[in-house]
């Protein structure tokens, strides 16, 4: 099935096509922000991994009612043999020859998705997104890495999710640029002017310190149960979706609640009955790189924030006085004490305030998009040049 050119606020035309491993209906984050505001300039194609449903090999696509991001997915019988990249390869050509998808933007997120991108295509450019050092996640493919280094030297592009990760690549193409994640400032601020408490929180008592995200093997399991057993007085409420670890692995204590996924939408309203915005991250392989989007959506609904060392959120939260540091189970309780004891004085907001305006998601697409025009339009960067405007290659974007 063809789909329509949507209409274009600047009057001209550009079709973008991203592979991503993670599902447009997951956790709303660095790809879904991305995606809508490309797909208010042009057609945006958000390809998923493939699901094992169907009867024959086929492409199903839905339109996101809120962005209009045109959400693949390729549909293949449940007995289809892996791996399955030549029949993905097929889907994909056959996809993007229907939809006249000839010289689109091609933006990965994953090197993985080399393994089925149809040789024939010519992109306008090629971005690479690396929001994540994917190879030291658990049960990574072990062809994950010689597929980074493919994508690197196809790469016209390539943008990090945060200065750590900005660090380990620079060295690895010419054009290397940092773009920490954003923060739907006002999104989140709404959580500042709510009283009441929203759905199961009603039921739990305070303080609350609250964590939203995905559940996985970045977290310090231990620590969370360490806190809950040490201050029983406290209720930890955790939001989010499971991957990767068993249920039955979460810690279980009467005042840690799991309470599962919730709609981008709500969170501002869940936020709004805590005291403290935790990041208990387990200091591991698969948090070398991390850079944590929850650190600002914290600060945005007034939050004060307690995190594990992580490296991105130290600097510069940590370093800037905007989040409480803490290791041990003895160190987050004492921190967490502090953070309620002191709050978020005046001063602290407005440091804070000050600093978010400056990660607007708007202004990570304008910096990206941006760089992105130089590449499609070669007579950009001449006159760019002429004018003293390039920017130097493997900068620090600063957003």
């Amino acid at each position: 099935m063809k789909y329509p050119q949507p209409p274009n606020s600047d009057g001209s035309a550009r079709d973008l096509l991203c592979l991503s491993h993670l599902r447009w209906n997951f956790v709303f984050q660095r790809p879904q922000h991305l995606m809508s505001r490309f797909a208010k300039h042009g057609r945006v194609f958000f390809v998923e991994e493939p699901e094992f449903d169907s009867a024959e090999p086929r492409m199903s696509v839905r339109v996101c009612e809120r962005s209009g991001v045109q959400v693949v997915t390729p549909r293949l019988p449940a007995d289809t043999q892996r791996p399955c990249h030549a029949i993905l390869k097929a889907l994909l050509q056959d996809f993007m020859e229907t939809n006249g998808l000839h010289t689109p933007i091609v933006w990965f997120y994953t090197p993985m998705a080399l393994q089925f991108f149809p040789d024939a295509i010519t992109p306008a450019a090629t971005v690479y997104d690396c929001m994540d050092e994917l190879s030291l996640f658990r049960g990574a493919p072990t062809e994950l890495a010689r597929l980074e280094e493919d994508l690197l030297r196809r790469a016209d592009l390539v943008f990090t999710g945060g200065v750590s990760l900005f660090e380990a690549k620079r060295d690895r193409h010419p054009q290397v640029y940092a773009f920490p994640s954003g923060v739907d400032v006002a999104h989140f601020a709404q959580a500042r002017d709510q009283k009441d408490d929203y759905g199961e929180q009603q039921k739990i008592g305070r303080p609350r310190l609250g964590y939203a995200g995905v559940i996985d093997e970045r977290l310090n399991l231990d620590l969370i149960a360490g806190v809950a057993n040490a201050r029983p007085d406290w209720e930890i409420v955790m939001i989010g979706p499971t991957a990767k670890i068993a249920p039955e692995s979460l810690p279980r204590a009467a005042n840690i609640h799991w309470l599962g996924m919730k709609d981008y939408q709500e969170l501002p309203k869940y936020f709004a009955g805590w005291d403290v915005g935790i990041m208990p991250f387990a200091l591991n392989d698969a948090t070398r790189f991390i850079s944590p989007t929850k650190t600002p959506e914290y600060l945005a609904a007034g939050l004060p924030v307690v995190s594990t060392p992580i490296r991105d959120v130290v600097r510069p939260y940590g370093d800037l006085g905007l989040a409480h540091i803490a290791e041990s189970v003895e160190e987050f309780v004492a921190a967490s004490e502090h953070a309620m004891r002191v709050g978020m004085g005046l001063k602290w907001r407005e440091r804070s305030d000050e600093f978010l305006q400056t990660l607007s998601w708007d202004s990570v697409w304008n910096g990206m998009n941006s760089l992105i025009e130089k590449v499609r339009e070669p007579e950009m960067v001449a006159t760019a040049a002429g004018m003293g405007l390039n920017i130097p290659k493997g900068e620090i974007a600063r957003v």
